[in-house]
């Protein structure tokens, strides 16, 4: 245990914080009914926690140089365990938004120190063998999310799907101050705070006018007013960033035509895999009437499909030029989001299984290309600055993706429901995308709730058509994009560059 005890600590904190961004997919129908949450506050539920990884994440990196990497970690797991609980007593959908942006800046201590740790742990053949542990952890944790979700919902309730997370976390901080020692950034790093303020301001405005859009309305004077905000937001990272001595993102990467390259495809894997599996969730459940249990099933072909490809296209591409992984992967999952867009009102889960797996082959190959192909990017100084940004566009792309993509879903919806004659369609659709599917029949005079009931199905598969129909364009530009811009480096450069990305060196360092 001595040896592989740092290994364990870590991995526990990393199955944790990843399973978390998925876990919550499966409650929410439950979530909305027990809390009366609008669609607006299922977005946030989902998109707060994300962000907080997106926005805070490169931050976190520097302050863990600084602070001390196993300090930050314990204390971002007990924040987290903390948030968990309050999350689980939530007597209010406002309430366990609040919670879960707290839970996302713990998640985010952990999740900035992870490899940091690892690599002061370990060396040579033991650091790759932990390395590979830890990849195989984090690719399990968002793949069984759903599953679990479903298990701790139906079994239990949906409290307990932040509730599981106590014991979980008293164990990795319990094997942490036993078993990892600490270790920090060179001498001279500093905590890059107004870098994070900005890109944090950035994130979050940018993400709550698209979620606000659909409710107030795209040309309304709030929509344009928080876009501009955004806007200075990043504006002002920028300077801040050009001017800082020790950035915690080196804007001049940008001027590489292959990183920009691997940034679009990172953005476009989340948003376009995982940005409407939330919607599709919901339909499962509110409108097909499955369980949660038997709703987090049906997404297991891709769970499986990107636990093969992962470990396949590791031993069969090795060596192959990272680019035409990362584009093969892409259109492999544009594919798969056109071919979903053939949903009716008497479509059923079995509509969803091919293209799962399909999808789910995409995602396993793009999900370890895009970090390689970002290492292989820059110099190997910046190696833990480039998989930081990595890491960071994920949860942006995964965050925006939601939003959007449900934006598009009730405004497609909302046609449908109006061509076919439902009283207040606006009303409807939000209520639809939100789950409240059996609620909207139940305000329905007994005789009009089959024309009613059929023209809810028609209308929630439209706006999953549409948001499919957008996903797949994502993922096929972004295919191109990769092909025009990112160029290939010899393969054997690209293999030595992790190890530079993890060992704990000054500044630029471990921040994935």
């Amino acid at each position: 245990m001595r040896k592989w005890g740092p290994l364990v600590a870590v991995c526990l904190g990393t199955f944790m914080l990843l399973v978390d961004v998925t876990i919550v997919i499966v409650a929410l129908p439950d979530i909305g009914a027990t809390l009366n949450a609008s669609l607006s506050q299922l977005q946030w539920v989902i998109d707060i926690y994300a962000l907080a990884l997106a926005a805070l994440l490169l931050g976190a990196g520097s302050a863990a140089d600084v602070i001390g990497r196993r300090k930050v970690y314990v204390a971002g797991t007990a924040l987290f365990a903390l948030a968990s609980l309050a999350c689980g007593l939530a007597p209010n959908a406002g309430v366990l938004i609040g919670m879960r942006v707290v839970q996302g800046v713990g998640a985010t201590a952990m999740f900035a120190t992870t490899l940091s740790l690892l690599g002061a742990a370990y060396q040579g053949r033991d650091r790759s063998v932990a390395l590979g542990v830890w990849g195989a952890v984090s690719g399990a944790a968002a793949a069984l999310g759903p599953v679990l979700g479903g298990l701790l919902t139906q079994g239990l309730s949906w409290r307990w799907v932040f509730f599981v997370n106590l014991p979980v976390s008293a164990a990795a901080i319990w094997l942490t101050l036993r078993a990892v020692r600490e270790s920090r950034g060179g001498v001279g790093a500093r905590i890059d705070w107004a870098g994070t303020a900005a890109f944090s301001a950035f994130a979050g405005t940018a993400t709550y006018a698209v979620i606000r859009a659909d409710a107030v309305g795209w040309a309304s004077g709030r929509t344009a007013w928080t876009l501009v905000v955004s806007a200075a937001a990043l504006a002002l990272f920028v300077v801040v960033e050009r001017r800082s001595a020790q950035p915690m993102l080196d804007l001049r990467l940008f001027g590489n035509r292959s990183f920009v390259g691997v940034m679009v495809g990172t953005v476009a894997l989340n948003a376009a895999a995982f940005g409407f599996a939330p919607y599709t969730s919901i339909w499962l459940q509110t409108v097909l009437g499955m369980s949660p249990v038997r709703g987090g099933l049906v997404l297991i072909p891709l769970a499986l499909a990107a636990f093969v490809a992962a470990g396949l296209g590791g031993r069969l591409l090795h060596g192959a030029p990272h680019r035409w992984v990362v584009v093969g992967g892409l259109l492999l999952i544009g594919d798969w989001s056109l071919a979903q867009a053939v949903l009716d009102a008497g479509s059923d889960w079995t509509s969803l299984t091919a293209g799962l797996a399909l999808a789910g082959f995409g995602v396993g190959l793009v999900n370890p290309a895009v970090a390689s192909a970002a290492l292989a990017s820059v110099p190997p100084r910046q190696a833990g600055m480039a998989g930081g940004a990595v890491n960071t566009m994920r949860q942006l792309g995964y965050a925006l993706g939601v939003a959007v993509f449900g934006t598009l879903l009730t405004a497609r919806a909302q046609h449908s429901l109006s061509a076919d004659g439902v009283q207040d369609p606006h009303a409807a659709a939000r209520a639809l995308a939100g789950g409240a599917a059996r609620e909207v029949l139940t305000r329905v005079p007994s005789g009009q709730r089959e024309a009613v009931d059929h023209a809810l199905r028609a209308a929630f598969a439209s706006g999953l058509d549409t948001a499919a129909v957008v996903a797949g364009a994502v993922g096929l530009t972004a295919g191109v994009v990769v092909i025009l811009l990112v160029r290939t480096k010899a393969p054997e450069a690209a293999h030595e560059q992790p190890e530079q990305a993890v060992r704990p060196t000054p500044l630029a360092v471990e921040r994935q």
